[in-house]
């Protein structure tokens, strides 16, 4: 009696990207993803791809949806890396953060970045108010108090993504009758940010070397995401002694 026996063949390993294959795969979630950035989260300890012989990254299924949750956790959850550092710590899978992160509705606030990749959409006020829900008379209150500023186009002013951004946020505190008067505070602290942020990086952002003025811009950018991360510990803290 003989029987047969059919063995499968082994599957293939899945195949290993190169740094510019790994941007190409993921830039339609992540537009404003660059080689640069990648290499930023490697020297930050968050990624750690393996290399070749040569000294090129090779990067794996693995790295890929690791980046990918780093990505997503900035962009969705607003943490800085140092957080994400720690979430991945714990061992926050990937799977809970693509649970986490459901499609934005139409007049959800989203995460923006201090680079810009591409020239931003510019917004009527018809436009904007359709969008955010605010009223005019808000948004001309915002602009009186400078916490939006519109940009003259002839006879019309039109707004970028990032004052859109902020007449949403601000709809959503009118609900509770905030006023363009009551956000001074805002625009003043956010003002002084700025200002210590500047005094940070300034030699590296004034650099003549290109990828000295390009770290230091994507640290910026995460240094920005530290502040505004501190800024809402600090809050949550003082609202505790209220309730």
């Amino acid at each position: 009696m003989t029987s047969d026996t059919t063995q499968l063949a082994p599957a293939p390993a899945p195949k290993s990207l190169t740094i510019g294959a790994v941007c190409k795969q993921i830039e339609r979630e992540f537009p404003d993803i660059s080689i640069s950035k990648i290499r930023y989260l490697e020297d930050q300890k968050l990624l750690a791809p393996r290399r070749t012989r040569g000294g090129y990254r090779l990067y794996g299924p693995d790295d890929v949806q690791r980046l990918r949750t780093i990505l997503r956790l900035q962009r969705d959850e607003f943490l800085p890396l140092r957080v994400i550092r720690q979430e991945l710590a714990s061992g926050r899978a990937e799977p809970e953060v693509d649970r986490a992160s459901p499609a934005a509705e139409p007049r959800a606030l989203r995460r923006v970045t201090v680079v810009r990749k591409t020239p931003e959409s510019l917004y009527s006020l018809e436009e904007i108010i359709e969008d955010t829900g605010a009223s005019a008379e808000l948004v001309k209150e915002l602009e009186d108090y400078s916490i939006v500023k519109g940009q003259k186009e002839g006879s019309e002013t039109l707004y970028d993504e990032t004052e859109r951004e902020i007449v949403k946020a601000v709809a959503e505190l009118a609900k509770f009758g905030v006023g363009g008067r009551n956000l001074r505070v805002f625009r003043t602290s956010a003002d002084r940010e700025a200002s210590l942020l500047e005094q940070i990086l300034a030699s590296a952002l004034k650099s003549r070397n290109p990828d000295r003025r390009r770290e230091a811009v994507e640290a910026l950018d995460n240094l920005a995401a530290v502040a505004s991360h501190l800024k809402h510990l600090l809050l949550v803290r003082d609202l505790r002694r209220m309730v």
